[in-house]
């Protein structure tokens, strides 16, 4: 059994993002691993396994507008089901 399920990604578009505040706020703020916050001061991509995405997502839409949105289910996808 996997300690988070949701593979959670998404854009977040904007002006003056910084990739290491985003990292530290989700990692302070919001349980989960496997964290990647990388891009520029425009557009930063976000990456990060959770049980509450919808956390996630709502800091990056405080931040700018988020787009390309992928929630993925990976214990399902452990068990051969769709995610």
């Amino acid at each position: 059994m996997l300690e988070y399920i949701f593979d959670t990604q998404f854009l977040i578009a904007g002006e003056h993002l910084c990739e290491d505040e985003i990292h530290d706020y989700i990692m302070h703020n919001i349980e989960g691993d496997c964290l990647l916050a990388v891009g520029d001061e425009e557009l930063v991509k976000v990456h990060f396994h959770t049980n509450t995405p919808w956390k996630v997502l709502e800091y990056g839409a405080s931040l700018g507008e988020i787009y390309d949105v992928v929630i993925e289910n990976m214990e399902r996808q452990a068990n051969g089901l769709p995610g």
